[in-house]
Formats: structure tokens, C-alpha cells, sequence
């Protein structure tokens, strides 16, 4: 099992609209994809919130193909979409992982 892991700052001002749209519009769209079997989606919470909340979103892929293939086909362009809409508003650090039992 690969884990495409994103940590996620948002920053107060635009999380009340960044919510309903990671939940709502961009996470359905990346599952579209069919690449990854599935994802969960936490808060942070000991982490320092004065310049807004931290997320992390994983998406579990079968193989490090289908990893490999969403970053070749639709990596660029939803990392475009998000800048796109929410600007500065936030900051994304990206991970792989591989299970390991």
C-alpha cells in the first residue's frame, strides 16, 4: 500500500470557504481519478494555530504505479486549481510512504 500524504497550513481567513471545497470539490475529484482505493482526512491538534489550523489528507494507493500515474496525469493541475483559488492562503507539504506490515 503507498500513502500520497499532504499536510496542509490554512490560514484563518479563507479556511470557512476552503472547508466545504477540499471536502466537497477536491477530494471527490482526485478519488475521480480511480487511482487511489481511498483517503481519510484529520486535523492537527497539537500544532500551533495562530496562523490557522493544519490538516493532513491521505490517499492510499494499491501500488506505486497508480501513484506514479496520478502525479504523471493530474498531479500538476489540481496543485494549479488549488493555487488558482486559494492563493497564499495556504501551504502543502507532500509525502510518499509505503506501508511496511
Amino acid at each position: 500500500m503507498i500513502v500520497y500524504n499532504l499536510t496542509i497550513k490554512v490560514s484563518w481567513s479563507i479556511l470557512d470557504r476552503w472547508l466545504p471545497w477540499e471536502m466537497q470539490e477536491h477530494i471527490p475529484s482526485v478519488m475521480a481519478t480511480q487511482l487511489f482505493d481511498d483517503f481519510k482526512f484529520y486535523r492537527l491538534l497539537d500544532e500551533d494555530e495562530t496562523e490557522g489550523p493544519t490538516f493532513v489528507l491521505q490517499y492510499f494507493a494499491a501500488s506505486l504505479d497508480r501513484y506514479e500515474q496520478y502525479i504523471i496525469e493530474f498531479a500538476a493541475r489540481f496543485r494549479q486549481e488549488g493555487q488558482d483559488k486559494w492563493g497564499d492562503g495556504f501551504i502543502a507539504f507532500r509525502t510518499v510512504m509505503e506501508e511496511v506490515s
